[in-house]
């Protein structure tokens, strides 16, 4: 995947916080904003994927068809077991 450089502009009181952060971590300013983001974005899919599957939960639970469907082929079994 091919990263593409954005500029931000902060004001000089977050930009202070985040120059001390990144340098008790022993990195860089860039690389702690690009951490940061990499955070934040992935928390996003996180709380996207938790929400569509509240919703198709919500669906199965509401859904008799969408129920027995899930019952049947949702739980994998072995036989012999």
């Amino acid at each position: 995947m091919m990263s593409a450089p954005v500029s931000i502009r902060l004001d000089d009181e977050v930009r202070a916080i985040l120059v001390a952060e990144a340098g008790d971590r022993g990195i860089g300013l860039a690389t702690d904003v690009r951490q940061i983001a990499n955070d934040a974005a992935r928390e996003a899919r996180r709380r996207r994927i938790r929400e569509q599957t509240a919703v198709v939960a919500k669906y199965i639970r509401e859904n008799p068809e969408a129920r027995e469907f899930v019952e049947f082929w949702g739980t994998p079994y072995q036989s012999g077991l």
